[in-house]
């Protein structure tokens, strides 16, 4: 448990722990994606927290892919963002926003402009969203021209710097989960000839474009990265050279010398024991599922500087204290996982400290 609660550097911030909260969805933006003062007591109650990384945050309206996600790319958005990032540094939080392009993984009802989803290629990730009107299947994305491939580089530049106007002490790339990054890793969902299509070199492209800028916008200090090799959700085929896309990203983007890496593991121990010697800063590891009595595992072993958790933090707002007390956690109720009011949201209950074993 020690490790778990050593303080540790992560880019140009000092974080009293090695405990992340991982960055999930919870659909209660309003309706032009600003987030709202729900959101603002939500993070702020999970501030003790080492560090606090955002729901994934579309950096354009291109990038959006669910209902009600929040954006950094209009002023409105930077306003309520700001409201957010008070309350977390008023209890003494860190706050990294995750920049997340849905790509594919969008439907025309969910956005702004309700068009056409854009993409590396024009396939479809065979797979349903919900809208506003239901369950609908995601249609056929535009595939991107080699110029919208470099402007959408610049919209996460621009969305980097907007989320440092909004007080934010960093940003995550979202490159995992079958999201746009990584859509460009696949042979399954990238098929393109250019310069971001074919080889290893040319799919880890775009990944390392958009880190390369956003490293220029803001500091590599405060630029994170998000993978999770091997996923195969929503059509994520990443092929036999997978593993070695992998190895070549981790060692292009360690020579940016980013504030960490934040791999969502799935169960390739050895890539992620290469991963772990290529990368030289903080190793941030996720796996979903961990149990409680595995937690800290990680760092105890060396694999990881720090780990992160998603539905425990969630549930749980005083999650540090729970657990540096061997305090029960609450249960996750999923039924208020996306959408909705504080019920779910800001309403699971704090430790009474004086009942802690």
């Amino acid at each position: 448990m020690l490790p778990l609660l050593t303080p540790i550097h992560v880019g140009r911030h000092s974080v009293p722990n090695r405990l992340a909260m991982a960055p999930m969805t919870r659909s209660r933006a309003d309706s032009d994606g600003t987030p709202g003062l729900l959101a603002a007591d939500y993070y702020a109650q999970r501030a003790s927290i080492g560090l606090i990384v955002t729901e994934g945050t579309q950096p354009s309206a291109d990038g959006q892919g669910y209902l009600n996600t929040p954006g950094i790319h209009t002023q409105a958005h930077v306003a309520g963002w700001q409201t957010v990032t008070a309350a977390v540094h008023a209890r003494g939080g860190r706050l990294f926003m995750q920049l997340m392009h849905a790509g594919r993984m969008a439907h025309p009802d969910n956005t702004p402009h309700h068009r056409q989803p854009v993409a590396p290629s024009a396939i479809a990730p065979g797979t349903d969203m919900f809208t506003a009107t239901g369950m609908q299947a995601i249609p056929v994305p535009r595939a991107l021209s080699t110029d919208e491939v470099r402007q959408t580089v610049q919209d996460f530049r621009t969305a980097a710097r907007h989320a440092i106007e909004a007080g934010a002490d960093g940003v995550e790339i979202h490159g995992a989960n079958a999201y746009l990054v990584q859509q460009f890793f696949a042979p399954s969902a990238n098929v393109r000839s250019d310069a971001y299509g074919g080889s290893i070199q040319n799919r880890a492209r775009f990944a390392i474009e958009v880190a390369v800028a956003i490293a220029d916008e803001i500091g590599a200090d405060r630029t994170a990265i998000r993978l999770s090799p091997g996923t195969t959700m929503w059509g994520i085929d990443e092929g036999e050279d997978g593993p070695a896309l992998y190895r070549y990203l981790v060692a292009e983007l360690d020579k940016l010398n980013l504030a960490y890496l934040h791999v969502m593991h799935q169960g390739n121990e050895p890539l992620l024991a290469d991963i772990r010697q290529l990368w030289r800063q903080p190793l941030m590891v996720n796996r979903p599922g961990r149990p409680r009595e595995q937690m800290g595992e990680d760092i105890a072993a060396g694999l990881a500087d720090m780990e992160s958790y998603g539905q425990a933090v969630l549930a749980n707002p005083d999650f540090v204290e729970r657990l540096t007390t061997n305090a029960p956690f609450n249960e996750a109720d999923r039924a208020t996982f996306f959408g909705g009011t504080a019920r779910g949201y800001t309403d699971y209950p704090a430790l009474d400290l004086t009942q802690a074993a």
